[in-house]
């Protein structure tokens, strides 16, 4: 049988169809993708790589289904494509490992906690005191806490782990606290110190910091050096400036590379160890002159 193109047309009524909730609907577009071949899969990831959190939690079934989901490949496009989220980037940075992840699942946990935020902010509030609404919320009633008994654990990197065991490592943790922010309108960004990891917030007159690895605690600037100090590091102002989010995930393939190899697999330590080169090299060809 020729194959049928996948035309305009085609893609919008496909597209229409894809969340239908009817199991005859469902198996029919299978049998379709599977007609289509190869002509499927990139009409399925860009829906999968997109904004529709629905319609790409069904866009990843039917990949997986039709065994074209390739999830490697997936996140080399998206750190070749320099247009990075934080959401997107660390989610299809957990897909490497966990191809059947659930996206809607954790797009759905990071939801539910905002929306307990929300029922505790009482407006006119100023930001930090929508920090302290999230420190309670995230890290009293929802519990989320630093893994510092088994710090090592690559599990601790992979952002749909952090929210099903509710503990992580300060970037890990720090990604977490960004999105749940994101959802509130917050304006917090990442920092990322020399050996530590913490959220930024600019907006006030001035700047404080939130360390999600010890339970959303406020600090000050000079408290952060003193810190840094403590652990025989010469501070600088550049180390209390926004961390880009290319670096935020690229610090959470360095960490894997690490993690990895501590525990023996080095197999995927060498696949997040491209990762890494993958971000610098995409950063120096775009970035020069």
């Amino acid at each position: 049988m020729e194959k049928e193109s996948l035309t305009a047309a085609r893609r919008e009524a496909l597209l229409s169809l894809l969340d239908d909730p009817s199991a005859r609907v469902r198996r029919a577009l299978l049998a379709h993708f599977a007609q289509l071949g190869p002509d499927a899969a990139p009409f399925l990831q860009s829906i999968a790589r997109g904004p529709n959190r629905v319609l790409a939690r069904h866009a990843a079934w039917f990949l997986d289904e039709l065994k074209l989901a390739d999830p490697v490949g997936e996140f080399r496009s998206f750190i070749r494509s320099m247009n990075y989220e934080l959401e997107t980037g660390a989610l299809l940075l957990a897909r490497t490992v966990s191809p059947r992840l659930d996206v809607g699942a954790c797009c759905g946990a990071l939801d539910a906690i905002a929306k307990r935020c929300r029922e505790l902010i009482v407006e006119p509030s100023t930001p930090r005191e929508k920090c302290r609404i999230v420190n309670r919320v995230l890290f009293h009633e929802w519990g989320f806490h630093a893994n510092v008994e088994h710090y090592t654990d690559p599990k601790n990197s992979f952002l749909d782990q952090v929210l099903a065991r509710r503990t992580g490592i300060p970037v890990s943790l720090s990604i977490v606290y960004l999105l749940v922010a994101a959802r509130l309108g917050l304006e917090l960004e990442p920092v990322g110190l020399p050996g530590h990891f913490i959220v930024g917030c600019f907006t006030d007159d001035l700047p404080f910091f939130i360390d999600p690895f010890d339970r959303g605690i406020f600090r000050d600037a000079d408290e952060i050096f003193d810190a840094l100090r403590i652990s025989h590091v010469v501070p600088k102002p550049s180390d209390l400036a926004p961390t880009p989010v290319r670096e935020v995930l690229c610090r959470c393939c360095r960490n894997l590379v690490n993690h990895y190899g501590a525990s023996g697999e080095p197999d995927l330590a060498k696949l997040f160890g491209s990762f890494v080169e993958e971000f610098e090299s995409t950063y120096e060809r775009n970035m020069a002159p």
